[in-house]
């Protein structure tokens, strides 16, 4: 298996994530899948080159995740590539 782009990041059950990783324990336990099966869709969404909203549209439609976890997926990326 390759190394992904971008890494979920490891959120401790004492840790308060701050930005959009805030969402992640969230995401993780209403769609029952983990962090980097999301964050590696959004990246090869993005790579396809969708826009922020069209990919944030992509996982709302396709996925059935709500508009704000769906952006934050997104928004978290997106600043991690920018690195």
């Amino acid at each position: 298996m390759s190394q992904s782009r971008v890494t979920a990041p490891q959120i401790s059950a004492t840790e308060k994530p701050k930005g959009p990783a805030s969402y992640f324990p969230s995401i993780e336990e209403k769609y029952g899948k983990p962090m980097q099966h999301w964050i590696d869709l959004t990246v090869q969404l993005l790579d396809s080159g969708l826009s922020h909203m069209e990919t944030v549209n992509h996982l709302k439609e396709k996925h059935q995740l709500g508009h704000g976890h769906a952006n934050a997926i997104v928004a978290y990326v997106k600043a991690k590539l920018a690195e």
